[in-house]
């Protein structure tokens, strides 16, 4: 018997039929419309390229970070090793110049070298020169890869050890065989390169040498931090500051055109490079004396300052302006010429400068502020 109200089976199968046409009609594209379903298709790769490239960049910044990340023993130390770094990778690019291939490298650079030393200085360099000459291309590609290899092994903190041991060897290796002692037995002077950029190389290298010994006092430096101590950083810095005051007040060296004749070298500079050295060899056009006794009295103090905290920072900033005006002499080491194998002594001796300047020791510091965050709790 049918119940009031409710739905004949009739009613039922119509319903049924109206929904079965609803949903065919919804599923089917209506006139004049199409649908693109590719963008929806593609949208779920796009973060998944965005999270890898982000990932990729932080394992890169975080690989950096750890290499150049400050030295807390010595704060500034590590980014003085990069820096003789950059130093190494310029040496290396003047290297594989292509003059550097060619027999003249020997015959312009190397023997030149060997003039007013004694035998015993002299030989090892004539036979370094003529091994040199039965294959110049070969020798040149070894001596610029071990510079580039020095320079590459500077710019990673695992391999800086190595890297400086290098330095102090090829350095030592060079001026004895390639530079003849870089004239300090010929009465040359630092405005010549005396004692030799590479020299310099390994004192550098020995005084930026990793130590994880902790300071000695709240004030430090890269320099007096070395595994050498204080005392011999300050005596290599005296006694090369006060050897260029001795080399200045040499007679050759205070002759009226000692200073302007180094300065008139300026063939196959670039042309500001060639007025800053003709304009500076005018100024000093026979005034040789004075101002090689001028320069020889800031040489002496620069090397005196050492030993007096006080006179430190601005000895320094004054050993700075010193290795300018040096290397300004020296024609920036003719890295501009085609024919300089580096920068010489006077970019070296800016660097040395800095790596005795006094820095705040991060540890000192932090003992200093827990012991003084103590006493106030007490």
């Amino acid at each position: 018997m049918p119940v009031p109200g409710a739905p004949t089976p009739g009613a039922w199968s119509g319903a049924r039929k109206g929904l079965e046409m609803t949903s065919m009609f919804s599923a089917r594209p209506s006139a004049g419309r199409s649908v693109s379903r590719a963008p929806a298709a593609m949208a779920p790769a796009t973060p998944g390229v965005a999270v890898a490239g982000g990932s990729c960049w932080r394992s890169v910044r975080d690989a950096a970070g750890r290499q150049f990340a400050a030295d807390r023993t010595a704060p500034g130390r590590r980014g003085l090793q990069l820096c003789l770094g950059l130093i190494w990778l310029l040496d290396a690019a003047l290297q594989y110049q292509p003059f550097m291939f060619g027999p003249s490298f020997v015959a312009q650079v190397v023997e030149p070298a060997e003039t007013g030393n004694p035998h015993w200085v002299t030989g090892p360099v004539t036979w370094a020169s003529q091994m040199m000459l039965h294959d110049t291309a070969a020798f040149n590609a070894v001596f610029a890869s071990i510079q580039l290899l020095i320079a590459a092994g500077l710019f990673f903190r695992r391999t800086t050890k190595p890297a400086l041991a290098a330095s102090i060897v090829w350095a030592l290796f060079v001026w004895c065989f390639g530079e003849s002692l870089g004239g300090i037995l010929t009465g040359s002077t630092p405005l010549a390169g005396v004692p030799g950029a590479v020299l310099l190389y390994a004192l550098i290298a020995a005084l930026l040498w990793p130590t994880v010994r902790a300071p000695s006092g709240r004030l430090t430096s890269p320099a007096t931090a070395s595994p050498a101590g204080a005392a011999a950083a300050k005596l290599a810095w005296l006694v090369l500051w006060g050897s260029f005051a001795g080399y200045l007040l040499l007679p050759a060296n205070r002759a009226p055109d000692a200073i302007s004749a180094p300065l008139s070298r300026a063939n196959g500079q670039p042309g500001w490079v060639a007025a800053i050295m003709n304009g500076l060899s005018r100024a000093a056009d026979h005034r040789g004396l004075a101002i090689s006794i001028v320069l020889a009295i800031a040489c002496a103090g620069v090397a005196s300052a050492s030993l007096a905290r006080p006179l430190l920072r601005p000895a320094l900033i004054l050993a700075i302006a010193l290795g300018l005006l040096f290397w300004i002499t020296e024609g920036f080491g003719a890295v501009f010429t085609g024919h300089g194998t580096d920068p010489n002594s006077g970019l070296l001796l800016i660097l040395l400068a800095t790596c005795f300047w006094p820095r705040c020791s991060r540890e000192r510091t932090g003992e200093l502020s827990a012991s003084e965050s103590l006493k106030k709790t007490n």
